[in-house]
């Protein structure tokens, strides 16, 4: 591929400073995602459109994965609004860093009667008191904070700084979100300055891999195209020692192609394509092997689907439903199990996510199978939606309000903690379904003991 150069190496040689950060929005115009934050009168437009003499706008917590805009977004509310902005890491300021931004701050709104704006980045790494030393600035309107985490604020933010401050929740970048940074830091001056050709495969090949992170996705920009770049200067196929000047004398650029991509990030490009057939190939593979008690091969899925940047809320939400619907009551604790992983995705994030999945998985592999509840709730559906319902015995009815027992509800309904072992001998089910079962144990797991016990209760509240 062939193109004329409009940056030519300019792109390539701004000293020390990452694309991530040269590429930076400066205003919200710029964001890339998170529309659904950034609609006319919403909070962050607010904070970026405020004057001195309205300056609008209320604290905010911004909660998201890394990658997704939190620093970001702050960054170009301050550019945007021009105000007094302060930023501090909470990976390294303490408490008397921010005790001296909360007094600058209170001499500035006295002053000059402005508002300072407190980035304050990975809050969640800040202690109870250090979280204290924030809210006299901010319940007194001395600093508006916009805090960054990418863990729950519910367990990592001091109730009293949550209650004050407005929670937005940021997601992953979309692939079109993706594609359209890597195209603007491509051709951006800021950016590349147009100093490669980007191909379609390693275009695609980037989006895949970045698994939603703005910043990933053009870190791996970044360093395909100094690989590119570099490639070409060693090419001797390149130098002009014969004297002739380039095809129609115009300087060609170097392709970032797939392989470069490859090579440049160190990683395989997976042919995994989340909206195509391969995603369903690999999550139907994953879930079998699973269900079919395989743990190496569910463990050997679960990691081409996250190396393949597959959403992990998807994979734990799958891991939910494989718990429920294969192992169920052999093993009660499989589900349990279950949610707790996806809840530790959400608090921890990726790569570390992949461990608690990884936990999840060998549980539920190795666990005993059952799939009689999910078969007991989908016969028990079909006959619903056939029709298959009578009336709810009388003696089952509400009694509860005005005339209710004039008509006879609740009519002989025995307590059932008032019979013997808790368990009452009277008719549950409709008339046209009694006697029917829809629960059926399997010998395997917990369900060894469930099934007699269930025959028991059977006996017991249907009079056998």
């Amino acid at each position: 591929m062939r193109a004329p150069t409009t940056g030519g190496r300019a792109g390539l040689a701004q000293g020390s400073v990452p694309l991530a950060v040269r590429m930076r929005p400066t205003s919200l115009d710029e964001v890339a995602g998170q529309q659904h934050l950034l609609g006319r009168g919403s909070p962050l437009v607010q904070l970026a459109t405020g004057t001195r003499e309205n300056p609008g706008g209320v604290s905010v917590i911004l909660w998201g994965p890394p990658g997704t805009g939190k620093t970001t977004l702050a960054q170009a509310i301050a550019r945007q609004s021009g105000r007094e902005f302060v930023e501090l890491s909470a990976v390294t300021a303490g408490v008397k860093d921010v005790r001296e931004v909360m007094e600058k701050a209170l001499t500035h709104r006295d002053l000059y009667g402005s508002t300072t704006v407190l980035f304050l980045d990975e809050i969640h790494r800040f202690s109870k008191a250090q979280q204290d030393a924030l809210l006299p600035g901010v319940e007194n309107g001395w600093v508006i904070l916009i805090a960054a985490t990418t863990e729950n604020p519910s367990f990592s933010v001091i109730s009293p700084l949550l209650s004050r401050s407005l929670l937005l929740t940021l997601q992953p970048l979309t692939d079109e979100d993706l594609g359209m940074l890597v195209d603007r830091a491509v051709e951006d001056p800021r950016g590349l300055g147009g100093s490669v050709v980007l191909g379609d495969d390693a275009r695609s090949a980037i989006v895949r891999l970045s698994s939603g992170d703005a910043r990933r996705a053009l870190t791996a920009l970044e360093a395909a195209a100094s690989s590119a770049v570099a490639a070409r200067a060693g090419d001797p196929e390149d130098d002009d020692e014969d004297g002739d000047a380039p095809l129609d004398g115009v300087e060609t650029v170097p392709l970032v192609d797939a392989d470069t991509v490859a090579a440049a990030v160190d990683r395989a490009l997976l042919r995994y394509d989340r909206q195509g057939d391969e995603h369903y190939d690999v999550i139907s593979a994953f879930i079998k092997s699973v269900r079919g008690s395989d743990v190496d091969a569910a463990l050997h899925y679960l990691a081409r689907m996250i190396e393949a940047g597959e959403d992990p809320r998807f994979i734990a939400r799958r891991i939910i439903i494989s718990a429920s619907e294969d192992i169920g009551m052999a093993d009660p604790q499989a589900l349990p199990i279950a949610v707790a992983a996806a809840q530790a995705v959400q608090l921890i994030g990726m790569p570390e996510g992949r461990i608690p999945l990884a936990e999840a998985v060998v549980y539920l592999a190795t666990a005993p199978k059952s799939n009689a509840a999910y078969n007991g709730v989908n016969t028990a559906v079909a006959d619903v939606r056939a029709g298959r319902m009578g009336v709810v015995p009388t003696h089952l009815r509400d009694a509860h309000y005005p005339g209710a027992k004039r008509l006879g509800h609740g009519k002989g309904y025995v307590y059932s903690h008032d019979a013997e072992h808790g368990v009452a001998r009277q008719q549950y089910l409709p008339d046209v379904l009694e006697g029917t079962e829809y629960y059926a144990p399997t010998g395997n797991g917990f369900e060894r003991e469930l099934g007699p016990r269930v025959e028991r209760l059977r006996k017991i509240t249907r009079g056998e």
